[in-house]
């Protein structure tokens, strides 16, 4: 982390421009607002000092008309910063304070249906504990949203899998943990909607989120581009707290340089100290405490498989016209209606480890909406040859047998390992045609070997797999399910989104692990067993 990105402006006297006295007037408003929470005389709302300086920051610097000069504001802040409680009392600054606009709507966006109903829970206690609001408001709890009488100006809570209201052009949008957020849908009507009239304002507050192939993470580094003076934007604030590259989590320097809080007795330092010592002892906890206490974008799944560092280091590029020659495996898992299909390639190499390359299949129907839902993007890995779009709303089976015949043609393929589930008949089908199809069940006694012996290439830099965004992808959504014996393996419910790539990888190099030295069952014919090949 820079002195460049970390926003020392947010602590110092620097002076912050205000020629038109629209930050004083604003932090003003702050400082009128009650909350029945509050231990101040009245319960009169103390507005940290740094969150003032942030509020000054929006709203003093404008342009020679008094129109505002920021647009978009993104804060990267760790939990318990209150992060909440300032969107809501922003919320009502543009609905019931120097802001508002006659008729207009502002939006109080969260993640998730509880998180939305927390942000209008906390701008209802607002305007219920403060003189005058509580009478210039009408509160409509059923529908999340509080309307300013007079000006009939509306402030409403919604959740990110939610919709806009038809007609509704909001010019005050507060996003909520865009690093849960899924629903670009959304995302692009809110933002979309901000452009239609003049002087509108965008405000994201989020924690750190996972991965890179997200909605968030999009967000963050262009925030982080232009902290760092790589894009100028004048229009866009980037305001983020966050650990450098190298650091010890339990320094608690660090700790008070992420959290700007704590000077000011939130979140609660004992209760951090004591997170951290559980933290020492739990793998799982730490990535947690890294991630909500200390803001540090992590690159992988809540329960990493490996550290994906560590898998880029393989992202050496794979010439496939070398291996036609070599043995190869390879291991293919089958979708439902919902996941990717995926097709996975291994070969050994000399250096006791592996190559592989995947072909995904997705349907082309779908591919936008899948976009949606999942926050990648799989129009553009489809346009870039990543991923193959089949026919329909389902992935064509026969577009998926057809490339693993074309791929037994040009490789020197020992085995084909399916997961059982949907894929009997394409089993049949090849194995009635003499291919080497064999089934490879998803249980313990089968998967964990494959597990250990992936896991133990990529540890070692062992793994080649020539950077494939949508591998890379599956890789970093991994969460991992451990027996009491230690024993491994992918579990599809508890991952954060879809592993087909890296299962599949995992099936082809067990298999090419089991291997006879490159020499497979079914080289020789009095040896091969009758019917198919149960692991």
């Amino acid at each position: 982390m820079t002195t460049k990105i970390h926003p020392t402006w947010a602590f110092d006297d620097s002076p912050i421009d205000d020629p038109h006295g629209r930050g004083e007037r604003n932090v003003k408003f702050f400082r009128a607002l009650r909350h029945p929470k509050s231990v101040g005389a009245k319960r009169v709302f103390k507005l940290a000092p740094f969150w003032e300086r942030i509020v000054r920051r929006i709203y003093g610097p404008s342009d020679e008309t008094g129109n505002r000069l920021v647009r978009t504001v993104y804060i990267q802040i760790p939990r318990g910063a209150r992060k909440t409680t300032i969107g809501a009392g922003l919320g009502l600054l543009h609905s019931f304070g120097h802001e508002r606009t006659p008729g207009g709507v502002c939006i109080l966006s969260a993640g998730a249906e509880d998180q939305a109903q927390l942000a209008f829970d906390e701008a209802r206690a607002f305007v219920k504990a403060t003189p005058g609001l509580d009478k210039a408001a009408h509160v409509v709890e059923s529908e999340l949203e509080i309307e300013h009488l007079a000006s009939a100006s509306i402030l409403r809570a919604i959740a990110a899998d939610g919709d806009l209201h038809q007609g509704k052009t909001p010019y005050f949008v507060l996003i909520d943990e865009l690093h849960i957020w899924k629903n670009r849908k959304l995302w692009k009507a809110l933002k979309s909607g901000l452009f239609k009239i003049p002087n509108t304002l965008l405000v994201i507050i989020t924690t750190a989120g996972r991965g890179h192939d997200n909605l968030a993470y999009e967000e963050y580094q262009y925030a982080r581009k232009i902290a760092a003076g790589e894009i100028i934007n004048p229009a866009y604030l980037p305001v983020i707290f966050e650990p450098p590259e190298k650091y010890d989590w339990r320094d608690e320097t660090i700790w008070k340089r992420v959290n700007p809080g704590l000077a000011h007795g939130f979140p609660d330092l004992v209760g951090m100290r004591q997170a951290a010592i559980e933290a020492e002892e739990k793998p799982a906890d730490r990535e947690d405490f890294r991630q909500y206490n200390l803001n540090e974008w992590l690159d992988h799944s809540t329960s990493p498989f490996v550290d994906m560092n560590v898998y880029d280091d393989g992202a050496g590029a794979v010439d496939l016209q070398a291996l036609e020659a070599q043995p190869c495996w390879l291991g293919v898992d089958l979708s439902s209606n919902s996941d990717l299909t995926a097709v996975v390639a291994a070969w050994r190499d000399d250096d006791e480890g592996y190559i592989v390359h995947p072909w995904f299949f997705c349907p082309k129907e779908n591919l936008r909406r899948r976009a949606e839902r999942d926050g990648v993007p799989y129009p553009q890995w489809a346009a870039d040859g990543f991923i193959v779009p089949t026919p329909g709303n389902v992935v064509d089976f026969r577009v998926v047998e057809q490339t693993i015949r074309d791929l037994c043609e040009r490789f020197d393929v020992r085995e084909i390992a399916f997961d059982p589930h949907l894929a009997r008949n394409m089993l049949n089908n090849l194995l009635e045609d003499g291919l080497p199809a064999v089934e490879m069940r998803q249980g313990w006694v089968t998967m964990s070997p494959a597990t250990k012996e992936l896991e133990r290439a990529i540890i070692g830099r062992r793994f080649r797999h020539g950077a494939h965004p949508v591998l890379r992808w599956n890789f970093s959504n991994i969460a991992v399910e451990t027996d009491k014996a230690g024993n491994k393996s992918f579990h599809k419910g508890k991952s954060k989104d879809r592993i087909d790539g890296a299962q599949a990888a995992a099936m082809a190099v067990g298999r090419a692990h089991a291997g006879n030295g490159g020499v497979s069952i079914y080289s020789d014919a009095s040896a091969r067993p009758e019917g198919l090949l149960v692991f």
